[in-house]
């Protein structure tokens, strides 16, 4: 599980190496054809790591159910969001995967709840659903690469 953490701290670490230098209204700009922007990405990642960790083990997310509303999957950005509250979502998008590792190493991760993503897995463990969010991430990678071409 050692890689699997690597991973996903590294990769979002390049998220936001690529997106370091654009403007707020870049990250924030739906090009015609796409139905999101970068910062939706960023907060929609954010969010499906707690909801396929936390949530699915029958522990509380790390982040509030209002951001869970605004950016959990079947949404789409509505909403201007803020230099100050992309910021917060940059900290928390670093952070949340370093807390994700020190809880599994304390040995939280007891129970889950299966589940049947949109793509025909089905996860049975923290495991699964760690491994799965990889997966996710590099998904929502090739969208960011593909809206940076746009904006």
């Amino acid at each position: 599980m050692q890689k699997q953490f690597e991973t996903l701290l590294k990769t979002r670490q390049l998220f936001l190496k690529l997106i370091e230098n654009l403007t707020n209204e870049q990250l924030n700009k739906i090009p015609q054809g796409f139905k999101n922007n970068i910062v939706w990405n960023i907060a929609h990642l954010t969010v499906t790591q707690q909801l396929l960790c936390y949530k699915l083990s029958g522990l509380n997310c790390l982040l509030s159910e209002e951001m869970i509303a605004k950016f959990q999957k079947g949404t789409a950005p509505n909403y201007i969001v803020s230099k100050g509250e992309f910021e917060t979502i940059k900290e928390q998008f670093l952070q949340l995967p370093l807390k994700l590792k020190e809880d599994y190493e304390k040995g939280i991760f007891k129970n889950y709840y299966e589940y049947k993503t949109s793509v025909d897995i089905t996860l049975n463990s923290f495991e699964d659903g760690i491994i799965f969010n990889t997966y996710h991430e590099g998904i929502h990678m090739g969208i960011i690469l593909q809206l940076l071409k746009f904006i």
